[in-house]
């Protein structure tokens, strides 16, 4: 695998941020004084997705790395199951919901998959090498 110089070369940073988009188009005409609370947390979450994989590799570090993506996991699990809340007042449709929840599980795998290979690399970060 190549060196990744920038958090925004990294495939599951790039379908978190689409994802985000997404959810802000799925979002973006539903009225906020019934459902303000719910809307802000679900961009909360969804913000701290994207964020978590930046500060994570701005440490420089596999273990901070690690570290980082195991936020980003819960963050995920997080927006699932604010989805489920949406989808339950009926602040999102089911076709919605499954659009994004498909989404956020594609996310987990990436980040699963990028996690395993940091666990296994013999590299440890440019931390290291200063």
């Amino acid at each position: 695998m190549a060196t990744i110089k920038s958090f925004d070369e990294l495939k599951m940073w790039q379908t978190s941020r689409v994802l985000n988009k997404n959810l802000f188009n799925v979002l973006a005409d539903k009225d906020d004084r019934k459902y303000g609370f719910l809307i802000n947390h679900l961009y909360k979450t969804g913000g701290s997705i994207t964020d978590n994989i930046a500060e994570g590799h701005g440490r420089h570090g596999n273990k901070e790395f690690i570290n980082f993506l195991s936020y980003t996991t819960g963050s995920c699990d997080e927006i699932r199951s604010q989805l489920n809340r949406a989808m339950d007042f009926e602040l999102i449709s089911p076709e919605d919901f499954e659009a994004l929840n498909k989404e956020y599980i594609d996310v987990l795998s990436q980040i699963s998959y990028f996690t395993n290979y940091l666990k296994k690399s013999d590299f440890k970060g440019n931390k290291f090498n200063r």
